[in-house]
This record gives structure tokens, C-alpha cells and sequence, in this order.
């Protein structure tokens, strides 16, 4: 992989900028002079960068789960500007709890946002991209894409899931000149376990079960720093060809090399069985 060495200012379009990745990943690239179109449920949100930065940052209010607006929003934004480099899937959320402490609700309203937005999303940019010659899709996910943890089924679906799709696209898109990386953090010093997820109502019969144990996480304070992580993902667009995954912090890093490992050995061991069972 090689990096250019002078990199060039950008056009970025990015989902969820209120907070968290998306907000700190908007301020670090007006601070360096790209331009950003960014998406929110709530324009206040985003009132002070507005004001510093005038045009260089435009905001649209959009709803992930609606794909109509998803398909509008990004015409819209791609008529309205020169080019757009760079899009950056980020709006979605956690969901905590024992998959039958879940509600009916809380399952379609995770997989409306974490994975059919983010779908609809890259299928609405994709037109565009190819039309304009290329451009880098970025898919943040998390290293829950690659790992699970008890309490967290619906999370890890859509992770998993948006993952599978993001590495499919990718190879239908390369021969367009259009790069696809999905980003992996570990725990990052965000609004994520502090205020942007969902909890599930308790069932008595998992008290001190393993699906409780996001509790004690709940107001801990990450390992992972945003900054950097998010510096991170800005590099990455310099790197040729795309990397298609970008694992952030020695947490991700970690678990994630011991259970690809585990996998690894275990798929190694039903090698005879797999072959055993083709046809004579």
C-alpha cells in the first residue's frame, strides 16, 4: 500500500454528526479546510461548527431509517456540490441486553439504522461515485463486526451483517475505481456507553447473567481516544489501494487476533469432515 504524499482538500459526506465519531471527525477535517456535508436528527446539534464555519460545512436533516430521504439527501447533495470524495457511513447506535429481554421494537429499529441505512446509504452513493470516476466509502463498524459479546446479539447482527455487505460491495466497486474500508474501533471516549444506547428492560432470570455485564461498563472510561482514532480514519483515504478493514485500538486489536485465532484452529480441525462430505 502507498500514501500520497501531499494530500489533497475533500468533500466528505457523512451521516450522524451530532456526536461521538462523526462530530469529531467533522471538526478535524474543517479544521484542515476539507469541506463536509454533514447529516443530523437535530440542526441544533451542530449550530456552533454552522456559524465557524460557514460554507465549508452544510448540514441536511435526514433519518437513516427512511430510504427515501437516504436516496434524496444524496442526489441532493451530490447535484449541489463539484464532487464528493469521500462518504462516511456512521450514524447508528448500541443496544444492550438479553436477546429475549429485547423487544420487537427495539430489534427493527436497530436494523432500520445500524444495517439497512447504512445499505441504503452505499446504494444511493454508488451511482454518483461511478459517475464521477471514484471515490472512498467509509463503513464504521467496530471490532463487535468480528467479535461477540453476551448482551449484545442485536449489535453484533447488525455489525456482522453490515460488514458482510460493506465486503461484498467492495469488490463489485473496485473496477470503478471506488475503495471501501470498514472501520473497526475498540471502546473509544465517545457518547456510546454513556448516552447513545439502548437497554433493554430486565428479565429476573438473567439477573447476574453474562448478558448483564455491559453494566459495569456503563461510565468507564474508554481506552480508545477519539482524536486519534479518527485521525486514523483520515489517513487511511490517502492509502492506496483502500484498506478494506481498519482495526482502531490494542482492545480491538487483542480480542480480535484471539478469536480469529480460535476460529482459525477450529476450522483447521473439521478439515477432513469438510472434505468428507463432497461427492464421490
Amino acid at each position: 500500500m502507498t500514501t500520497d504524499s501531499i494530500t489533497a482538500k475533500r468533500t466528505w459526506l457523512i451521516t450522524g454528526v451530532s456526536s461521538g465519531f462523526g462530530r469529531v471527525l467533522t471538526e478535524q477535517l474543517l479544521t484542515r479546510g476539507d469541506h463536509v456535508v454533514g447529516t443530523v436528527r437535530k440542526p441544533e446539534t451542530v449550530a456552533d461548527l454552522q456559524e465557524q464555519y460557514g460554507d465549508a460545512f452544510r448540514v441536511e436533516l435526514l433519518d437513516v431509517t427512511d430510504a427515501a430521504a437516504v436516496r434524496s439527501t444524496v442526489d441532493r447533495a451530490f447535484g449541489d456540490v463539484e464532487r464528493i470524495d469521500v462518504v462516511v457511513s456512521n450514524a447508528g447506535y448500541g443496544l444492550f441486553g438479553a436477546a429475549e429481554e429485547l423487544s420487537d421494537k427495539q430489534i427493527q429499529h436497530i436494523i432500520d439504522t445500524n444495517l439497512s441505512g447504512s445499505i441504503q446509504l452505499i446504494r444511493a452513493v454508488l451511482p454518483h461515485l461511478r459517475a464521477q470516476g471514484g471515490g472512498r466509502i467509509i463503513q464504521i463498524s467496530s471490532y463487535g463486526g468480528q467479535v461477540t459479546f453476551p448482551g449484545s446479539s442485536m449489535y453484533h447482527a447488525t455489525k456482522w451483517g453490515i460488514e458482510g455487505f460493506a465486503e461484498s460491495v467492495s469488490q463489485e466497486v473496485a473496477p470503478f475505481g471506488v475503495g471501501v474500508t470498514i472501520v473497526e474501533p475498540g471502546a473509544a471516549r465517545t457518547e456510546f456507553l454513556g448516552g447513545s444506547v439502548q437497554i433493554a428492560d430486565e428479565l429476573a432470570a438473567y439477573e447476574g447473567n453474562p448478558a448483564h455485564a455491559f453494566r459495569g461498563l456503563i461510565g468507564v472510561e474508554a481506552l480508545g481516544d477519539t482524536g486519534k482514532m479518527v485521525a486514523a480514519m483520515i489517513d487511511s483515504v490517502d492509502v492506496e489501494p483502500a484498506p478494506l478493514r481498519l482495526l482502531l485500538g490494542s482492545d480491538a486489536y487483542g480480542t480480535t487476533h484471539q478469536v480469529l485465532q480460535d476460529r482459525l484452529t477450529a476450522l483447521e480441525a473439521q478439515k477432513q469432515l469438510a472434505s468428507s462430505t463432497d461427492a464421490d
